[in-house]
């Protein structure tokens, strides 16, 4: 199975996001595009054959070289396949070209998968900002780019 990444909408990676169940529910439109209006950003999608299976959308939010990785998800019966990878990878690629020097994005400390996926892929933890419950705590991280 060949995994294609190309550009994309806003609006191609909100339906793919739709299906993604950490997710659930999803906001309207308007606020996610709100985020990137005239900002520069990136807007990815990954398609095996005919079926777009994940998306990755980053953002130009901090002022220290960074590009924030903000929005990105692949469907459950595509995961482990190198999906997430692929979409990162490219992300990477593109922030690199840009003058970014490195990439940070956050989570959530229920989300383990993407915090695996994160620390093998050459993340770091930079800060962890307590919630109401443990499982809520936004854990964010940083990878520095060569």
């Amino acid at each position: 199975m060949a995994i294609e990444i190309h550009e994309g909408t806003l609006l191609e990676a909100l339906k793919v996001l739709k299906s993604v169940p950490e997710f659930d529910p999803l906001l309207e439109s308007d606020y996610y595009e709100g985020k990137v209006k005239n900002k520069v950003h990136i807007i990815l999608l990954a398609k095996i054959g005919e079926a777009t299976v994940g998306c990755k959308v980053g953002y130009h939010k901090h002022k220290d070289g960074a590009l924030y990785s903000w929005l990105g998800g692949v469907l459950p019966d595509y995961r482990k396949l190198g999906v997430a990878k692929a979409l990162s990878d490219e992300m990477e690629v593109w922030a690199l070209n840009k003058g970014y020097s490195k990439i940070r994005f956050k989570t959530l400390n229920r989300h383990k998968a993407m915090l695996a996926f994160a620390l093998k892929n050459g993340f770091d933890i930079f800060n962890v900002k307590p919630k109401d419950e443990l499982e809520n705590y936004r854990i964010e991280l940083v990878k520095h780019l060569k």
